[in-house]
This record gives C-alpha cells, structure tokens and sequence, in this order.
C-alpha cells in the first residue's frame, strides 16, 4: 500500500493562502495530503476552510512527519521534518535592501533546499547563489499562486464599468497610498473606471482606515485573502513598487506608477497626482511600444500561462527528493535565526 505524501503549508500572512491553495488542489489531485500551520499574529484564521487540516502548534506538525514543508515567506524553522521548498509570497518587485543595494529577493538566509523561481530573470541568479553555497537547488516552476488567472477557475467580480485596481506597498518611501486618495476619488466621479483598493497587509493601520471610510459608489476597498479575481477582471492598474505590478503585467496588461522606485520601459511612471488621469487613460489604449515592453518583461519574468506552475513545483520537489538532495552540502547553523524560531513557536524539545 502506497503512503500518501503530506505536505506541510507554514503560514505568516494572509497572502499564503492564495499562493499555496493552487498547490492544495494539485496534491490532492495526486493523492496527496495538506496541512496548514499558521504561525504569529498576522494570519486571519476565518480564512481557513472546513476541509483544511490545521495545526495549532508546531508539536503537532512535526509528529505529522511532512514530506516537504512549503513556504510563502523569508523563513522556516529546521528542526520541522522535511524539505523545506521556498515558493515565494510575490514575484520580484526589485526592491533592494538600503544598505548595500542587494534585491530582496535574491537574499539567501541558509533555510531552504529548494527555490522554486518563476521566470528567467529569477532562474539565472538563484541557479548562480545555488553553484555558490552548494546547500539548495533552484528548479524554474513559475509561480504557483497565478494558475487560476489562466486556468479558468475564476469567477470574476461583478460590475457595471470597467474596473481599476490601486494596489500598495507598505513601504514609507515607497508608498502611494498617503498621496492619491484625493485623486481617486476624483477619478471614481469623472473618469470610465470604478476604483477597487487593496492595500498590503503590513500597511499601517491608519491608512487602511482612512481608505475603508472613503469607500463610495465608485471606490471600493477590498480586504481579502485572494485578490486575483479582482486582477484578472481590472482594465488597468495604478500601482507604486509593490511586487504585485508584476503580477498584473504577466496578463500583459498596463500599469502606471505613481513616483516608482525604478524607470523601466513597460511602466507609465507619474511624479504628480494631477498626472495620474491621463497617463491611466494612455495606459488603457494599450500603446504598441508599451504592450510589446510588457510581453517582453512578462517572457522573462513568468513565461507560463498554462496554469500548471503548481505541478510543476511538485515535480520539482520529487526531483529533488529522488535524485539530488543527497549531493547537497549542509546548510549553515543560523543559530541565532533558529533560537528567533524557536522562541516565536515555544518549541525548546
């Protein structure tokens, strides 16, 4: 009799959910079993369904004895059975750490034995920090958490115009969201658009709440575990330097910033708010030299649309599993980051 794999979802924010319940879907259609451990404070447990095993506490994960163990997020405690896959809670936004300019993405913190990537411009750097360390593979998966915009199990929101969405990092320096509520409003009254508004879940409070007290006929604010069905079914998207422009342009659909972190020929960037109107109005006619930037930056950064990244993450993780690991070089001790671990889950056996 075959054992069914158990796969293990280690969970911090609400966004795991969209990201890893594709994957749920594609182990259960294997014969597979799922288990949920949400960890900390910032995981809105109602999310959880009535068919989803969850672990309230690590002890019970770890007697459970998972196959792997896969992450949305930086970090994943050693002492949990498994592999520990890293499946990414966003696409690269470019983002770079101030003190020495290295990407966000590309930090390797000594945890995991797999970096699914999700694109080439992804792939070539991790297989190179993979030939470095010696202790993790990368395998080329595309990105589990976008199956649905292209495998048709989406039901799209319904409206009686077309829709906008506003997304936002929570960055300080970064952030659009203290700046163009005003306009959005205008837009909402005068432009062909009715605004949806979503926010990152590390935003500060008050401006989630100035946001939620705004919300008219034409602004909606929209507090969920999945946004993609908003993604799918908006026209256009007003946007800052939050990873998830990336996950409207791989639609091959415009985005325009507002003051964004970096120039790049597939963004319509805006310094002043009284530039947002038209620039969104120039976006939505989908310019050719614009369009034909956007597919390029979408071949590089998730070429799949065939709403089988999830698969292919399970198939890079038996690759690993069968053939592999074994070839890997320990992974280093991170005392200090386990003892965090450790000490966040109350687990000192």
């Amino acid at each position: 009799m075959t054992v069914a794999r158990r796969y293990l979802f280690y969970i911090e924010y609400d966004y795991c959910f969209a990201v890893l319940r594709p994957i749920q879907r594609a182990i259960r259609e294997r014969g597979g079993e799922t288990a949920w451990l949400p960890v900390g404070g910032e995981v809105n447990r109602h999310y959880l369904r009535s068919d989803e095993r969850v672990f309230e506490h690590v002890s019970e994960a770890i007697e459970w004895n998972p196959y792997a163990v896969l992450v949305p997020g930086n970090e994943v405690p050693g002492f949990l059975p498994g592999l520990k896959i890293e499946v990414f809670h966003g696409l690269n936004s470019g983002k770079r750490r101030r003190r020495d300019g290295v990407q966000y993405h590309f930090i390797v913190r000594g945890l995991f034995d797999l970096y699914c990537t999700h694109g080439p411009n992804t792939t070539a750097p991790f297989e190179a920090l993979a030939k470095k360390h010696g202790h993790f593979l990368a395998a080329e998966t595309g990105w589990s958490k976008l199956d649905p915009l292209f495998d048709g199990s989406l039901t799209l929101p319904e409206s009686d115009r077309p829709l906008a969405l506003f997304a936002s990092t929570h960055t300080p320096r970064l952030s659009a969201a203290p700046h163009v509520l005003d306009t959005l409003l205008a837009l909402s009254e005068t432009g062909p658009w009715k605004w949806v508004v979503n926010m990152h879940p590390k935003m500060p409070r008050e401006i989630v709440d100035t946001y939620r007290a705004a919300q008219t006929d034409g602004l909606e604010f929209v507090e969920t575990d999945n946004l993609l069905p908003w993604l799918a079914a908006a026209e256009v998207m007003l946007c800052d330097t939050s990873s998830i422009i990336s996950e409207f342009l791989v639609q091959l659909k415009p985005v325009v910033t507002f003051r964004s972190a970096k120039s790049a020929d597939y963004l319509v960037d805006v310094q002043q708010t009284q530039d947002i109107g038209p620039a969104l109005e120039h976006a939505a006619s989908r310019p050719h030299e614009l369009m034909k930037s956007i597919r390029r930056y979408a071949d590089q950064t998730h070429p799949y649309r065939d709403g089988r990244s999830s698969q292919r993450t399970l198939d890079a993780i038996d690759a690993l599993a069968q053939e592999r690991v074994a070839g890997l070089k320990k992974k280093p001790r991170n005392f200090h980051r386990h003892w965090k671990m450790r000490r966040l889950l109350d687990h000192w056996s």
